[in-house]
């Protein structure tokens, strides 16, 4: 037993959870914060923990630290319905917590997009996933809150989460027109004509050549496309919240 917590927020994730909590089931404690699910996804969290509770829906960052208030252990590794602890993370964590030199572990993501896994050589992005309570809290409460450390020295992992993104285009379309208006709801700083014009093209290139969507051939480069659009769509948002302001 892996005497760490684990939480999780979930909606409808029937489809995904029950491998996203097999990865984990090892773990002392399995904390499960659902917003008010239609499907199977409460039963099968119950297959995996009694810990699994209701809380309406107030937004990512109110939901993940209510549930971190729930977990009883020093150290908490949060993962989402849809992903799941690779072997080799999982053995590092347990190593991880016999050290103190660190406080948290900075996770790299394996990502499938279009529902296929993307190419090994495609950069990964990092997130804080694995950490000691007392150093980590929620400051921001808006569209994906992250945990922030204080007091303490942060470590890149080697073992990976995978995180399942199985969206089809319309899907992830959709998802990037909501989160887009709020975050231009949550922006306090003035809109940029500069910005908008050029955010685009940087925004591809960084997506598409630095962090080498390349490797995934066509998929890579429709998936670069619509981060590029996501990122203008903020923007333009942004000018469209201060037209109706003034």
């Amino acid at each position: 037993m892996i005497k760490a917590s684990v939480y999780m927020i979930c909606l409808n994730e029937q489809k995904h959870i029950r491998r996203a909590l097999q990865a984990v089931k090892d773990f002392d404690e399995i904390i499960v914060v659902d917003s008010g699910s239609t499907d199977d996804t409460v039963s099968i969290a119950k297959e995996y923990t009694h810990k699994v509770m209701y809380k309406k829906w107030e937004g990512e960052g109110v939901q993940k630290a209510y549930a971190l208030a729930q977990c009883t252990n020093e150290w908490i590794l949060n993962i989402d319905a849809d992903e799941e602890v690779s072997p080799q993370l999982k053995n590092e964590i347990e190593r991880f917590m016999l050290q103190d030199e660190y406080v948290a572990l900075d996770i790299p993501f394996h990502e499938y997009s279009l529902g296929k896994i993307c190419n090994d050589k495609v950069r990964k992005n990092t997130h804080i996933r694995f950490f000691k309570k007392q150093n980590a809290q929620y400051k921001n409460m808006g569209v994906h809150a992250q945990v922030e450390i204080s007091n303490g020295k942060i470590k890149r992992a080697n073992g990976t989460i995978h995180h399942f993104s199985d969206k089809f285009i319309h899907e992830l379309v959709m998802k990037n027109n909501n989160y887009s208006s709020l975050r231009a709801e949550q922006k306090t700083k003035k809109f940029s004509f500069l910005k908008l014009l050029f955010i685009y093209p940087l925004v591809f290139f960084k997506s598409y050549i630095l962090r080498r969507s390349f490797y995934d051939g066509k998929k890579g480069f429709i998936t670069a496309n619509i981060n590029a659009f996501y990122a203008f769509l903020k923007e333009a948002k942004l000018y469209e919240k201060e037209l109706k302001n003034n």
